[in-house]
């Protein structure tokens, strides 16, 4: 099952009326549970150094079904992921990738939003997820 068009547009109209609250410009990128690009929102003076970290930060909360800043704590040096953000064409290990799972518990997608501080960033991919579902994923035996 993947997020749907509608589903993706509400999560970004969700995101971005977030990034207006906190008085910020975001690049926000929804992907499906395959890692493809569903849908990109650009506000007008978003970095465009943030375009190719939010694709990112949603494909690594979706490759791995958790929160970049998640595998971020994980990959410290000493840390049980220690240099996974070098795998799949690059990862983005620090906060504003979410999983995106639906009332079922199924990982649909994922959001990635980058431009402001990643206290920032996690607000508002939080923001998009709100509308279409939640960020945890059931628990499965091979997570601790």
């Amino acid at each position: 099952m993947h997020v749907t068009i509608e589903a993706a547009e509400a999560a970004i109209q969700a995101a971005r009326k977030r990034a207006v609250e906190l008085g910020t410009e975001m690049c926000i990128a929804i992907v499906d549970s395959g890692a493809n690009l569903k849908a990109f929102y650009r506000m007008d003076a978003a970095w465009v150094g943030s375009i190719d970290i939010a694709i990112k930060k949603a494909k690594t909360a979706v490759f791995f079904g958790m929160p970049t800043g998640q595998i971020g704590e994980l990959s410290q040096p000493g840390g049980s992921l220690f240099g996974i953000e070098h795998s799949n064409d690059g990862l983005i290990t620090f906060p504003g990738g979410l999983p995106i799972v639906d009332e079922d518990g199924v990982l649909i997608g994922a959001i990635g939003v980058s431009g402001s501080t990643v206290k920032n960033d996690h607000a508002v991919a939080q923001a998009g997820v709100s509308v279409v579902g939640v960020s945890d994923l059931p628990a499965h035996p091979w997570r601790t």
